[in-house]
């Protein structure tokens, strides 16, 4: 019986439903988060009665043909890049980007990563750093004798030295932004990698158009909604049940089948 394939796909599509759903609640206070979302596809169908096939010998059509599908499957899972709210947090180096764009983060491996966590630390040589210690770029460092450390809306560094009147500028963030954020991938630790699916990044400073500001001890939230997720779930839960009760009713069939034979 097809039914009994056809339910189990449906109980794994849930499933995987499940784990995204449960993927977002977990990062609700995760700085910079994006929230995602299963897609799913239908699957193949079986052609028990071709349309537009020969009916008869004078021509005549099948209007619309026998088709029988035979389950779902996952076809994409979606990031959804909206802006989250902003947070204050007073930290000089909290920075969080309002608009379009990423920061840009050196692996240690040489690669470049991107990230929308502007939650930044100094590291013993003064440079500007994540919370692994990644050097963010284009490299800035601090001097020693800083006092205070400001960040402008475009991103410009400056610092009052101890014993100056003017500030001095160390550098200014230089910020990526893609034609498909969605197709970045995924390295955890709140960074993603540019893709054949995402395009090839575009770089530029902050307040130019197609890049967003910068604030300066602020941090961006995630942009999972609990209620939405809740909802997202217990429909889920509610389409998986639905499915094994078709497995359950298969194997009634068949058993009064076997019963009457």
């Amino acid at each position: 019986m097809r039914s009994f394939d056809i339910a189990a796909t449906g109980m794994q599509a849930q499933q995987t439903n499940v784990d995204v759903t449960s993927h977002n609640l977990a990062n609700m206070t995760t700085t910079g988060y994006k929230a995602q979302r299963a897609e799913f596809q239908d699957l193949i169908y079986q052609n028990l009665r071709r349309a537009g096939s020969n009916s008869s010998d004078v021509g005549t059509i099948v209007p619309t043909g026998v088709q029988v599908g035979l389950g779902v499957k996952t076809g994409a899972i979606y990031r959804n890049t909206e802006q989250g709210t902003v947070k204050a947090t007073e930290g000089p180096l909290d920075v969080a980007l309002q608009g379009k764009g990423y920061f840009q983060v050196e692996l240690p491996d040489g690669q470049i990563a991107y990230t929308r966590n502007g939650a930044f630390k100094l590291s013993p040589d003064g440079e500007i750093v994540t919370m692994d210690g990644f050097i963010v770029q284009p490299a800035m460092g601090v001097p020693d004798d800083a006092v205070d450390i400001s960040i402008s809306a475009s991103g410009v560094v400056e610092v009052m030295l101890a014993g100056e009147i003017e500030p001095v500028e160390v550098g200014q963030f230089e910020l990526a932004n893609f034609i498909n954020p969605p197709g970045l991938q995924a390295i955890g630790d709140n960074m993603f990698t540019e893709t054949p699916a995402s395009g090839d990044p575009l770089l530029g400073i902050a307040a130019e158009e197609g890049f967003g500001t910068i604030l300066q001890g602020y941090l961006e939230n995630s942009n999972v909604n609990p209620v939405t997720e809740i909802t997202n779930m217990i429909v889920a839960q509610r389409a998986y049940e639905m499915n094994s009760k078709v497995i359950t009713a298969s194997d009634e069939m068949l058993q009064a089948l076997v019963q009457s034979a």
